[in-house]
Protein backbone atom coordinates (compact mmCIF):
# COMPACT_ATOMS: atom_id res chain seq x y z
CA UNK A 1 0.00 0.00 0.00
CA UNK A 2 1.30 3.63 -1.00
CA UNK A 3 0.54 5.52 2.31
CA UNK A 4 1.39 8.45 0.31
CA UNK A 5 -1.61 10.20 -1.23
CA UNK A 6 -0.23 12.07 -4.46
CA UNK A 7 -2.70 14.87 -3.43
CA UNK A 8 -1.07 15.17 -0.54
CA UNK A 9 -4.72 15.32 1.12
CA UNK A 10 -6.42 12.49 3.22
CA UNK A 11 -8.13 10.93 0.29
CA UNK A 12 -8.51 6.69 0.18
CA UNK A 13 -7.51 6.79 -3.59
CA UNK A 14 -8.15 2.73 -4.88
CA UNK A 15 -6.49 1.39 -7.44
CA UNK A 16 -8.79 -1.56 -9.16
CA UNK A 17 -6.50 -3.24 -11.82
CA UNK A 18 -6.01 -7.07 -13.10
CA UNK A 19 -6.06 -8.88 -15.75
CA UNK A 20 -8.29 -8.52 -19.02
CA UNK A 21 -11.52 -10.13 -19.28
CA UNK A 22 -11.51 -10.77 -15.46
CA UNK A 23 -14.15 -8.41 -13.71
CA UNK A 24 -12.75 -4.79 -12.97
CA UNK A 25 -15.65 -3.20 -14.83
CA UNK A 26 -18.15 -5.13 -12.53
CA UNK A 27 -16.20 -4.33 -9.41
CA UNK A 28 -16.33 -0.35 -10.59
CA UNK A 29 -19.52 -0.58 -11.62
CA UNK A 30 -20.83 -1.82 -8.31
CA UNK A 31 -18.72 1.03 -6.23
CA UNK A 32 -20.25 3.20 -8.47
CA UNK A 33 -23.37 2.16 -7.99
CA UNK A 34 -23.83 1.18 -4.94
CA UNK A 35 -21.62 3.15 -2.70
CA UNK A 36 -21.77 6.47 -5.27
CA UNK A 37 -17.85 6.47 -5.51
CA UNK A 38 -16.47 8.64 -8.43
CA UNK A 39 -14.62 6.42 -10.70
CA UNK A 40 -11.55 7.60 -13.54
CA UNK A 41 -11.13 4.94 -15.85
CA UNK A 42 -7.75 4.84 -17.46
CA UNK A 43 -9.47 3.12 -20.79
CA UNK A 44 -11.88 6.05 -21.07
CA UNK A 45 -8.79 8.23 -20.64
CA UNK A 46 -6.42 6.02 -23.65
CA UNK A 47 -9.27 6.66 -25.96
CA UNK A 48 -9.47 10.33 -25.59
CA UNK A 49 -5.16 10.08 -26.12
CA UNK A 50 -6.57 8.73 -29.94
CA UNK A 51 -9.13 10.71 -30.85
CA UNK A 52 -9.18 12.71 -34.40
CA UNK A 53 -6.62 14.98 -34.62
CA UNK A 54 -4.51 13.74 -31.44
CA UNK A 55 -0.77 14.03 -31.75
CA UNK A 56 -0.84 10.19 -30.98
CA UNK A 57 -3.39 9.50 -33.49
CA UNK A 58 -0.98 11.36 -36.10
CA UNK A 59 1.97 9.33 -34.48
CA UNK A 60 -0.18 6.09 -35.17
CA UNK A 61 -1.32 6.16 -38.59
CA UNK A 62 2.59 7.83 -39.44
CA UNK A 63 3.99 4.63 -38.30
CA UNK A 64 1.82 2.03 -39.44
CA UNK A 65 -0.15 3.88 -42.53
CA UNK A 66 -3.47 4.90 -43.05
CA UNK A 67 -4.66 0.96 -42.77
CA UNK A 68 -5.13 1.64 -39.00
CA UNK A 69 -7.72 4.67 -39.63
CA UNK A 70 -11.23 3.94 -40.52
CA UNK A 71 -13.01 5.94 -43.63
CA UNK A 72 -14.31 8.75 -40.63
CA UNK A 73 -10.69 9.30 -39.51
CA UNK A 74 -11.30 7.02 -36.22
CA UNK A 75 -8.51 4.52 -34.92
CA UNK A 76 -9.41 0.99 -36.19
CA UNK A 77 -8.79 -0.99 -32.94
CA UNK A 78 -8.87 -4.01 -34.64
CA UNK A 79 -6.32 -3.69 -37.04
CA UNK A 80 -3.99 -1.81 -34.59
CA UNK A 81 -4.26 -4.97 -32.14
CA UNK A 82 -3.31 -7.09 -34.95
CA UNK A 83 -0.04 -5.46 -34.91
CA UNK A 84 0.66 -4.62 -31.16
CA UNK A 85 -0.96 -7.31 -29.31
CA UNK A 86 1.64 -9.51 -31.75
CA UNK A 87 5.01 -7.28 -31.24
CA UNK A 88 6.21 -6.26 -27.99
CA UNK A 89 8.38 -3.87 -29.40
CA UNK A 90 5.21 -2.12 -31.13
CA UNK A 91 3.04 -2.43 -27.91
CA UNK A 92 5.48 -0.57 -26.02
CA UNK A 93 5.87 2.00 -28.10
CA UNK A 94 1.94 2.10 -27.92
CA UNK A 95 1.88 2.42 -24.58
CA UNK A 96 5.03 5.11 -23.84
CA UNK A 97 2.73 7.50 -26.73
CA UNK A 98 -0.73 7.40 -25.00
CA UNK A 99 0.82 6.28 -21.31
CA UNK A 100 2.07 9.72 -20.21
CA UNK A 101 -1.68 11.09 -21.80
CA UNK A 102 -3.48 8.80 -20.12
CA UNK A 103 -1.06 9.54 -15.96
CA UNK A 104 -1.47 13.83 -16.65
CA UNK A 105 -5.66 13.30 -17.18
CA UNK A 106 -5.35 11.00 -13.69
CA UNK A 107 -3.25 13.26 -12.02
CA UNK A 108 -5.55 16.34 -13.04
CA UNK A 109 -8.44 14.82 -12.10
CA UNK A 110 -8.39 14.39 -8.57
CA UNK A 111 -5.94 17.76 -7.95
CA UNK A 112 -8.63 19.81 -9.41
CA UNK A 113 -12.11 20.19 -8.32
CA UNK A 114 -14.82 18.42 -7.87
CA UNK A 115 -12.46 15.45 -7.08
CA UNK A 116 -9.95 17.24 -4.74
CA UNK A 117 -12.74 18.12 -2.56
CA UNK A 118 -11.96 15.30 0.19
CA UNK A 119 -14.77 16.18 2.42
CA UNK A 120 -17.49 15.74 -0.59
CA UNK A 121 -15.06 12.41 -2.28
CA UNK A 122 -13.17 11.01 0.68
CA UNK A 123 -12.58 7.74 -1.70
CA UNK A 124 -11.91 7.91 -5.38
CA UNK A 125 -11.63 4.98 -7.75
CA UNK A 126 -8.99 4.57 -10.50
CA UNK A 127 -9.84 1.90 -13.31
CA UNK A 128 -6.39 0.87 -14.20
CA UNK A 129 -5.55 -2.13 -16.07
CA UNK A 130 -1.80 -1.61 -16.56
CA UNK A 131 -1.74 -0.02 -12.82
CA UNK A 132 2.00 -1.58 -12.45
CA UNK A 133 3.55 -2.22 -15.81
CA UNK A 134 2.65 1.58 -16.41
CA UNK A 135 4.03 2.58 -13.05
CA UNK A 136 1.28 4.45 -11.78
CA UNK A 137 1.11 3.07 -8.24
CA UNK A 138 2.60 6.38 -7.54
CA UNK A 139 -1.21 7.42 -7.98
CA UNK A 140 -3.22 5.26 -5.50
CA UNK A 141 -3.02 4.44 -1.76
CA UNK A 142 -3.67 1.20 -2.06
CA UNK A 143 -4.10 -1.11 -5.29
CA UNK A 144 -7.13 -4.15 -5.98
CA UNK A 145 -6.54 -6.63 -7.89
CA UNK A 146 -9.41 -8.69 -9.63
CA UNK A 147 -8.84 -12.17 -11.29
CA UNK A 148 -10.31 -15.51 -12.14
CA UNK A 149 -9.33 -18.87 -13.79
CA UNK A 150 -7.52 -18.66 -16.94
CA UNK A 151 -10.67 -20.59 -18.39
CA UNK A 152 -13.13 -18.44 -17.21
CA UNK A 153 -10.82 -15.35 -18.44
CA UNK A 154 -10.27 -16.91 -21.73
CA UNK A 155 -14.21 -17.50 -22.13
CA UNK A 156 -15.11 -14.40 -20.99
CA UNK A 157 -12.68 -12.47 -23.80
CA UNK A 158 -14.15 -14.31 -26.70
CA UNK A 159 -17.54 -13.70 -25.72
CA UNK A 160 -16.96 -10.24 -24.62
CA UNK A 161 -14.55 -9.30 -28.38
CA UNK A 162 -15.66 -11.17 -30.45
CA UNK A 163 -12.14 -13.07 -30.85
CA UNK A 164 -10.76 -15.99 -31.95
CA UNK A 165 -9.19 -18.21 -29.17
CA UNK A 166 -5.20 -17.35 -30.52
CA UNK A 167 -6.67 -13.39 -30.80
CA UNK A 168 -7.65 -13.73 -27.06
CA UNK A 169 -4.65 -15.60 -25.54
CA UNK A 170 -2.64 -12.77 -27.38
CA UNK A 171 -3.87 -10.45 -25.66
CA UNK A 172 -3.64 -12.21 -22.23
CA UNK A 173 0.16 -12.54 -22.89
CA UNK A 174 0.65 -9.06 -23.49
CA UNK A 175 0.10 -8.44 -20.03
CA UNK A 176 1.65 -8.75 -16.69
CA UNK A 177 0.84 -12.34 -15.26
CA UNK A 178 -2.08 -12.06 -13.15
CA UNK A 179 -0.51 -13.50 -10.50
CA UNK A 180 2.71 -11.13 -10.25
CA UNK A 181 0.11 -8.44 -10.06
CA UNK A 182 -1.67 -10.17 -7.00
CA UNK A 183 1.42 -10.86 -5.57
CA UNK A 184 1.40 -7.12 -5.41
CA UNK A 185 -1.46 -6.39 -4.75
CA UNK A 186 -3.13 -5.18 -1.17
CA UNK A 187 -6.55 -6.24 -1.69
CA UNK A 188 -7.58 -9.99 -4.08
CA UNK A 189 -10.45 -10.45 -4.94
CA UNK A 190 -11.49 -13.51 -7.09
CA UNK A 191 -13.92 -13.51 -9.61
CA UNK A 192 -14.11 -17.41 -10.15
CA UNK A 193 -17.91 -17.72 -8.74
CA UNK A 194 -21.14 -15.82 -8.67
CA UNK A 195 -21.18 -12.13 -8.64
CA UNK A 196 -22.82 -12.22 -5.30
CA UNK A 197 -19.61 -13.32 -3.78
CA UNK A 198 -17.88 -10.32 -5.73
CA UNK A 199 -19.35 -7.87 -4.32
CA UNK A 200 -19.58 -9.53 -0.87
CA UNK A 201 -15.81 -9.37 -1.17
CA UNK A 202 -16.05 -5.65 -2.17
CA UNK A 203 -18.23 -5.13 0.38
CA UNK A 204 -15.72 -6.20 2.91
CA UNK A 205 -12.38 -4.50 2.16
CA UNK A 206 -14.16 -1.08 1.53
CA UNK A 207 -15.44 -1.26 4.73
CA UNK A 208 -11.77 -2.44 5.86
CA UNK A 209 -9.85 0.75 7.31
CA UNK A 210 -6.32 1.22 4.84
CA UNK A 211 -3.16 0.60 7.06
CA UNK A 212 -0.80 2.90 8.13
CA UNK A 213 2.35 1.51 7.75
CA UNK A 214 3.80 -0.71 4.76
CA UNK A 215 6.17 -0.61 2.30
CA UNK A 216 6.23 1.13 -0.33
CA UNK A 217 5.42 -0.27 -4.14
CA UNK A 218 7.59 0.63 -7.21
Amino acid sequence: MNTHNPTGNSQRIIGITGGIAMGKSAVSNYLESVYQLPILDADVFAREAVEPGSPVLAAIAERYGSGVLLPDGQLNRSRLGDIIFNSTPERWWLEQCIHPYVRDRLVTSISTPPLNDVERYPIVVMVIPLLFEARMTDLVTETWVVMCSPEHQLQRLMERDGLTKEQAIARINSQMAVSKKAARADVVIDNSTSLEALFSQVDQNLAKQPQTTTLPQT
